[in-house]
């Protein structure tokens, strides 16, 4: 077996449910889930190498910041996940599968001082918002209001960690 394979099956594997969304539209949704979920599973770690990396005079306030926002985001990859299984489909989200799919640019592993992890949290927040909202109209395209309420959810919570991190930045002009 090759462990460095980071291909995946063309047809996705889906199971039968009761679940009155079209086969083909649950095979979409799947897809868009998938996607969120591998940046999601990104931005937990990205957040996580901030925690245990942040050095300087706001250490403590930021260390623990930086893990609070980690758990969120860790509930947010359990939500989208499950919301793929709920629509017959399997959760793609081991850390090799979420390397392959994400659209967070890589987070810098030379940062230490806690105004640069400010800045780097921000912008993976920032972009996975971005990715999120993008992903509540495509959720109402393919008729799927529950999915387009996970992500609302998720999109309101983002934008309040992305607040309380930029708040570390911001000052009065």
């Amino acid at each position: 077996m090759n462990n460095a394979n980071t291909s995946f099956p063309e047809a996705p594997v889906m199971y039968e449910t009761e679940n009155d969304i079209s086969k083909d539209r649950r095979i979409q949704l799947n897809a868009l889930l998938n996607q969120r979920l591998a940046s999601a599973v990104d931005l937990q770690m990205q957040m996580k190498q901030a925690h245990w990396n942040v050095k300087g005079p706001n250490f403590i306030g930021l260390h623990e910041l930086f893990d609070k926002v980690a758990e969120v985001v860790e509930n947010y990859v359990d939500e989208i996940a499950e919301r793929v299984v709920q629509l017959g489909g399997v959760a793609e989200g081991t850390v090799r599968m979420a390397a392959a799919r994400t659209r967070l640019t890589e987070y810098s592993p030379e940062i230490s001082e806690g105004p640069a992890h400010v800045e780097g949290v921000a912008r993976a927040l920032s972009t996975f918002g971005q990715e999120i909202r993008n992903s509540i109209n495509e959720a109402d395209e393919l008729e799927d209001a529950d999915t387009a309420d996970l992500f609302t959810e998720i999109s309101r919570g983002i934008d309040k960690w992305l607040w309380f991190v930029e708040a570390h930045s911001q000052a009065a002009k």
